[in-house]
């Protein structure tokens, strides 16, 4: 005799509808491999009467989730709202007090509310799984907490916003501007079409940060304010020098331990074109972790849209249906410990300088009179006059300095006549 597994899926946006679809379409496997016969019993969003690519059940349409649980019985729960507060919160944490299995992809929640709702899941002894959090369709949390659970993990890096990582591909693949290349990038589903925000300012990324931090090192999830940059800013022009110097922006998002302190960051990154991470393009994320004794280890897939979110989605399905009830954070919650948080000043790179100014003697002196200043010294420069309209770019890639100094000697360059607007910077990964 098969068991009945009652879902409900909360949020039919472009995840959640696309989950349903699977669901619908994959019953006989999912049974067939589990034993498990699941029945989708309940559904929730704001509105029932949105267009969508499926067809919603009206019948077991709930407007308000929280109604869900006085109603009918729920055995796993689907939150696919993506907020980091609020309703979102309010549908797991009682789903979890309920003893109700939960499995999201909202890595917003999590980043702020992991612990909380980790500890619930514990007492509950029900799952918490939200794989499809961090780098869509790869596999990387399970990874961490199974396939590499017995190795000391020090770093952890990579590409982890497929919009971002798609946006600075097609932006040098077509020689086109950000704006342009974005407007395609929500035509094809890649970016939010209302605000893309954060995919596009780091936050995205840093959210899966934090959770990778958390996995990796067997801390809680740290509150520290860390470095966070996105892509906003990267002009086509960037771009194309870049290209030029042999190397290629990429959005990094690096988790590290350094003298035992945690370092977390987002930013983007000039790396070399011919390292692995420069040749990971289009909507593709990668992530790269260094252990002790499994060395290197990289996972590389799909990162941006509902298909590769979903293969996460139903692999922890899979995981809940063959009864293995996991701690979500690998551990028990009460031995995940708090770690002191690396400063940021100390954070040491070389750095891509990228000056408008007007094309006049004396310019180039006072830039690298103040870069000697701070003891920055210059490796490589190239400086490009614009006749027509007496201007001129220069271009100055520095030898390492730490981050407090090189932004100490950035602030005077806001107030100089002769340059045109405040530079552009862009860090170097070696």
């Amino acid at each position: 005799m098969k068991i009945n597994v009652n879902i409900a899926v909360v949020g039919l946006g472009q995840v959640g509808i696309y989950l349903l679809n699977e669901l619908n379409i994959k019953k006989k496997e999912i049974e067939i491999k589990t034993g498990k016969k699941i029945n989708v019993v309940a559904l929730s969003a704001r509105s029932i009467s949105k267009k969508r690519r499926f067809k919603v059940n009206k019948k077991i349409f709930f407007k308000n989730p929280l109604e869900i649980f006085d109603k009918i019985k729920v055995d796993i729960l689907f939150e696919a709202i993506g907020l980091s507060d609020g309703i979102s919160k309010k549908v797991v944490e009682t789903a979890l007090k309920n003893k109700i299995h939960v499995v999201t992809p909202n890595k917003a929640l999590i980043s702020k509310h992991g612990d909380y709702l980790a500890k619930l899941a514990e007492d509950n002894k029900v799952n918490l799984e939200f794989e499809a959090s961090v780098a869509g369709g790869i596999p990387i949390l399970r990874t961490i907490k199974e396939g590499l659970a017995t190795n000391k993990i020090s770093k952890v890096y990579g590409i982890l916003n497929g919009t971002s990582n798609y946006i600075l591909s097609e932006m040098e693949n077509l020689s086109d501007s950000f704006t342009n290349v974005l407007k395609k990038a929500q035509k094809l589903g890649y970016a939010e079409p209302g605000n893309p925000k954060l995919d596009l300012n780091g936050f995205d990324a840093f959210a899966k940060v934090r959770i990778l931090s958390s996995l990796a090192f067997n801390t809680k999830i740290s509150k520290h304010k860390c470095l966070m940059e996105g892509i906003e800013k990267i002009e086509l022009k960037d771009i194309e020098i870049a290209n030029q110097l042999n190397l290629r922006i990429k959005l990094l998002g690096i988790s590290e331990l350094i003298n035992n302190q945690l370092f977390e960051t987002v930013h983007p990154c000039l790396v070399k074109k011919n390292s692995y991470i420069g040749n990971v393009g289009g909507v593709m994320n990668a992530v790269i972790l260094d252990g002790k004794p499994v060395g290197e280890t990289i996972l590389q897939g799909e990162g941006a849209g509902p298909g590769p979110t979903s293969s996460s989605l139903l692999s922890d399905l899979f995981s809940i249906l063959r009864g293995n009830i996991k701690k979500p954070f690998g551990i028990s919650n009460n031995k995940r410990k708090v770690i002191k948080c690396y400063n940021v000043d100390n954070y040491s790179n070389s750095f891509y300088l990228r000056f408008e100014v007007k094309d006049k003697p004396g310019v180039l002196s006072t830039i690298t009179n103040r870069l000697a200043k701070y003891r920055i010294s210059v490796k490589r420069l190239i400086q490009t006059p614009e006749k027509k309209n007496n201007k001129a770019t220069i271009v100055i890639i520095t030898h390492k300095t730490n981050e407090l100094n090189f932004m100490n000697c950035l602030s005077i360059f806001k107030k100089n006549k002769n340059i045109l607007k405040y530079p552009t910077f862009i860090r170097i990964y070696n």
